[in-house]
């Protein structure tokens, strides 16, 4: 039997807020072995502990918080941490990744995962230093936002603490809310602050002075310098990403078509030089503002004539700018300011009010709606309304009036009036800034991405349109389901060690697995890797499966499938989609409905007597 020897200090603290207990267990070796960590440690505990059925903001949901085996290690990029749970807005595995320091932190406080099961009858936070942990009243927390919740903790504990906490969005169980940590890192995808706000948890404090274990010191540091150096020469992470942040996409993802715009109805936007990174570096910079440890540095400290912040993100820029019709960049970072005080993602933020803008344009807002949006805006509701984004994403966070509907996705908002066509999404979460229809392997990768329509489980885009580390046909279907099933294993093991995505467009499998054995002194080369990749994809399937979830629901909106684009450089092209969902099923051993066959399980391990299903 392997065991492992670095990497973990093998410990799970477990707090249910029901009973008010805490207690710490021991994670064993083999399912470290087998999910690495991170987002694999999370998914395969969710697989094992949550019954099926489970509703997202009942008691008995689990929230977890997670490190992996490279937290801690001095190894570039690798401050960022896990949380997993089941996801409130699309009822499937739910994980999300953010960076910061806050991963840092809850290692050195002496655990590997924190578990959070229950719900407590007052707002309460749980504080851990130094392998010890207690419940702590937050009656004075409730309503604050995330910055005034950071500040009063800060206050009353280790002043460098890592704290991870919820805005009212979380509190009100808003559908999208995200949890926040450093008050401007989000977790964002999926609703977790919801979940956390259910169990009227409103933060996490974490400090202490542990040192992560690793194997084999003198191999550490030798691939860890290889990272660095990488990193330091790929165009990507060594140029672009520094020069201008995550913003730098804009230019180049509008100039081949594929920046939806206007609720995915067109995918060029005339006024992208206005919402730019080159834009928003001479205008609105004022300081990068990296991860710890981070050498690429794509975070920015931004700053208007009224406030000061973090971001907005590319994706941000995207969802609050393009997508709604909007030019005015001021008011995108208004707007993302405001989701990051109350705790809400920008990316279904800005989509869901997209969507409101095509419902309002096509006369399919109730009257009350209608009135509620008067009431706010004192006008009708429009693609390209400025004073809309800014005051939506206030009302949002504190589901009040038409901001409640909001709060509910684009999704059920559509449902709500009768026309769900209108939402852009898959499985229940708003799709990212990349239009399928002139990025055929992204349609794959979306729409069969366990936790719904996103673009960082498996980003095509790179090879795609960013030629990196390859160049391949965007309108070719031609052997994109191996592609989308590799990049899907990949990003499972990067999320699961946990390293920042970005480090793929300088690294390859061997490098990360040459960097995690020596960590935990266990043999793996890249082809290791990538089985446990997909060893970690299909528990999550199998997840989505238990719940309910079919091939009904590995597609892509009909808007994507059946309306190609009339103008760009993607005009005309349309996805032959079923036939590479079937190749794509087929690639990765699954029948024709999507299920994994028993060879396929067997093979991973995944097996009844391996006490799996």
């Amino acid at each position: 039997m392997k065991t492992v020897k670095g990497g973990y200090f093998g410990r799970l603290l477990r707090v249910n807020l029901s009973n008010q207990t805490i207690k710490a267990e021991a994670i064993p070796d083999k399912i470290l072995i087998d999910f690495i960590g991170g987002r694999g440690l999370g998914s395969k505990i969710l697989f094992d502990e949550l019954p099926a059925g489970t509703d997202p903001l009942a008691p008995s949901n689990l929230l977890m918080f997670l490190t992996g085996p490279l937290t801690g290690i001095n190894a570039p990029a690798t401050s960022r941490f896990s949380i997993v749970s089941k996801s409130p807005l699309t009822g499937t595995v739910g994980g999300c990744s953010a960076g910061g320091h806050f991963g840092l932190d809850l290692k050195s406080s002496g655990y590997d995962v924190l578990l959070v099961e229950g719900k407590s009858e007052n707002p309460c936070y749980i504080l851990i230093e130094n392998n010890k942990a207690e419940i702590r009243d937050a009656s004075a927390l409730w309503g604050k936002s995330t910055p005034e919740t950071t500040e009063f903790l800060k206050s009353v504990s280790e002043p460098k603490a890592g704290i991870a906490c919820i805005g009212t969005a979380g509190e009100k169980q808003v559908l999208m809310a995200s949890i926040m940590n450093e008050t401007n890192h989000a977790a964002g995808r999926g609703g977790l602050g919801a979940v956390m706000g259910s169990k009227k948890l409103k933060a996490v404090v974490v400090s202490g002075n542990n040192k992560t274990p690793v194997a084999d010191q003198a191999i550490v540091d030798e691939v860890a310098k290889k990272w660095r150096t990488f990193i330091g020469e790929a165009p990507l992470t060594k140029d672009i990403l520094k020069e201008y942040g995550t913003p730098a996409l804009v230019k180049v993802i509008n100039h081949y078509g594929t920046f939806p715009a206007r609720n995915f109805n067109e995918g060029v936007f005339n006024d992208a030089e206005s919402i730019s990174g080159e834009t928003f570096k001479e205008l609105y910079f004022v300081a990068r503002k990296p991860c710890a440890g981070c050498p690429i540095a794509c975070a920015r400290i931004t700053q208007t004539p009224e406030r000061e912040g973090k971001g907005p993100e590319f994706e941000t820029i995207w969802s609050f700018g393009a997508l709604c019709g909007v030019n005015d960049l001021e008011s995108v970072i208004h707007a993302n300011y405001n989701c990051n005080e109350s705790g809400i993602d920008t990316i279904s933020a800005g989509n869901t009010i997209a969507c409101a803008m095509e419902l309002s344009e096509k006369g399919f807002l109730s009257e009350e709606a209608k009135s509620q949006i008067h009431d706010l805006l004192g006008h009708d509701l429009k693609f390209g309304d400025t004073e809309a984004i800014v005051k939506f994403s206030k009302v949002m966070g504190n589901a009040e009036g038409f901001g409640a509907t909001l709060g509910l996705g684009a999704a059920r908002m559509a449902e709500k009036f009768g026309h769900p066509e209108i939402a852009m999404h898959v499985k229940g979460l708003e799709l990212p800034a990349y239009d399928p229809r002139g990025l055929h392997g992204m349609s794959i990768t979306l729409a069969t991405n366990n936790r719904g329509g996103c673009h960082l489980r498996s980003y095509l885009v790179s090879t795609e349109a960013l030629s990196t580390p390859f160049g391949i046909n965007r309108f070719s279907s031609n052997g994109k389901a191996g592609l989308a099933m590799l990049y899907q294993d990949l990003t499972a093991t990067i999320d699961s060690m946990i390293a920042c995505l970005f480090t793929s467009f300088a690294l390859n499998p061997d490098l990360y697995a040459k960097l995690v054995s020596s960590v935990m002194g266990i043999e793996m080369d890249g082809n290791d890797l990538l089985k446990t990749g997909e060893r970690i994809w299909t528990i999550e399937k199998l997840f989505n499966l238990r719940e309910g979830k079919s091939r009904a629901d590995d597609t892509l909106p009909v808007r994507l499938l059946e309306e190609p684009f009339k103008s760009g450089l993607s005009k005309g092209y349309k996805i032959e989609f079923q036939s590479l969902l079937d190749e794509y099923y087929n690639v990765r051993g699954w029948n024709h409905e999507g299920i994994p066959g028993k060879e396929k399980l067997v093979e991973l391990e995944l097996t009844a007597e391996g006490g799996f299903l």
